[in-house]
């Protein structure tokens, strides 16, 4: 695809990335309560996908389980649900989801961490129902934790991994924490394995790391330049987008990666889901909120709903 001028400068992508971070920080949590304007009334339930966008900051991506024909959308201001046509509900309660994840094998689970609409840290949370109703299951280790990063093992779907002063991981589907190492500098985002319940990846603007030991040690994979997202397929395919190269796949048993698609003007990736049933299927959130789809592994996208 072609999407405009040649993609920012390095220096100008990581001011960026750190901006993001900032804004995604605690203190954002109080844009919550100045929207509760009549856009973000109970009332407000439909909207295209490109003016959700333009309203919210955009933090996960999931391909609903129960009907891969819609797309699940985790925002600052509750999670949405969004089909074919672009068309965006929100189904949830007004809530800042930071940290989303589908459960690997359960269609009807979902775990997530942020912020509740009143300010604090909501800890670690889990819905049984899709997504419309939030439990709180744990406060996690000195908590309670807002996970900005955060995934799910699809080896072990019972293990969890969080960063909140280090990286906090439980091994009993989110109910105890305890730390495991420490954060990676600069972190923007984890993807645990298909393959190995203590592997991990982690994106940040220096690279992309791995780590076999649960996240106490990393070592890096990609080097010299930002990676805005990593994500791991159930079918153990690694997806990385490395600024200034492009979307990026490895197969998980010998990690070598190749460009999918280099052709990315001044965009780039934040966020990733991959279509379980067809893994040809992908969805992604560029830096502007903008969401694609491919169907093709991630060679050409198109705006989604479009």
């Amino acid at each position: 695809m072609t999407c405009g001028p040649p993609i920012e400068g390095i220096g100008t992508v990581r001011k960026i990335l750190r901006q993001r971070r900032r804004l995604i920080g605690a203190a954002a949590t109080f844009l919550i309560i100045a929207a509760g304007a009549a856009f973000w009334s109970a009332a407000t339930q439909s909207m295209p996908v490109s003016e959700l966008a333009r309203e919210t900051h955009i933090h996960g991506l999931a391909v609903d389980r129960n009907d891969p024909a819609f797309l699940l959308i985790a925002t600052h201001h509750g999670l949405f649900r969004a089909g074919q046509d672009g068309q965006a509900e929100r189904i949830s309660v007004v809530q800042d989801f930071m940290g989303f994840n589908p459960h690997p094998s359960d269609p009807e689970m979902l775990f997530a961490s942020g912020h509740p609409p009143e300010g604090g840290n909501l800890g670690f949370v889990a819905s049984t129902d899709g997504g419309k109703n939030w439990t709180a299951v744990s406060p996690g280790l000195n908590g309670p934790v807002d996970f900005h990063q955060m995934t799910v093992s699809p080896a072990d779907p019972r293990t969890i991994y969080g960063a909140f002063g280090g990286i906090q991981v439980s091994r009993d589907g989110g109910t105890t924490w305890q730390r495991s190492g420490p954060a990676p500098t600069r972190l923007i985002g984890l993807a645990a394995s298909a393959r190995d319940s203590d592997t991990l990846f982690a994106a940040t603007e220096g690279g992309l790391l791995i780590s076999s030991d649960a996240g106490a040690s990393w070592k890096p994979v990609l080097e010299g330049a930002p990676v805005s997202l990593v994500e791991v397929t159930q079918q153990g395919i690694v997806y990385a987008f490395v600024l200034g190269r492009g979307l990026l796949r490895s197969a998980e048993q010998q990690v070598d990666f190749s460009t999918v698609n280099s052709d990315w003007g001044n965009r780039f990736l934040l966020h990733l889901a991959v279509d379980p049933t067809d893994p040809k299927r992908l969805f992604a959130a560029t830096q502007h909120g903008e969401i694609l789809v491919s169907t093709d592994h991630g060679q050409i996208w198109t705006l989604f709903g479009k």
